[in-house]
């Protein structure tokens, strides 16, 4: 399997309704690794990086988003990966 990373912007009701922590769970199910955080304008931003397969089942999921949540709209950016990452975290700013 090829490994791939991807930087997404998530538009909609995602913060204080646990889209954060559902990013966190559905990526370290999935073997990814990477960061979720807040954006001061009310979005949410995620970078991963693993297994093709695996990021674009975690962007399936976070197109749903936790139950409270409401995703207008992910901006999407492919990149390489840089493996500093060893874990998934909430990163909190």
């Amino acid at each position: 399997m090829s490994q791939a990373a991807f930087r997404a912007r998530i538009v909609g009701r995602v913060q204080v309704v646990m889209y954060r922590d559902f990013v966190k769970r559905n990526a370290r199910s999935l073997g990814i690794v990477g960061e979720v955080k807040n954006l001061p304008d009310g979005s949410v931003e995620v970078v991963a990086e693993g297994e093709k397969d695996a990021l674009d089942s975690l962007l399936t999921a976070m197109k749903k988003g936790s139950l409270l949540a409401k995703v207008d709209d992910i901006q999407l950016q492919w990149q390489e990966p840089t493996g500093e990452y060893k874990g998934f975290s909430i990163t909190y700013t």
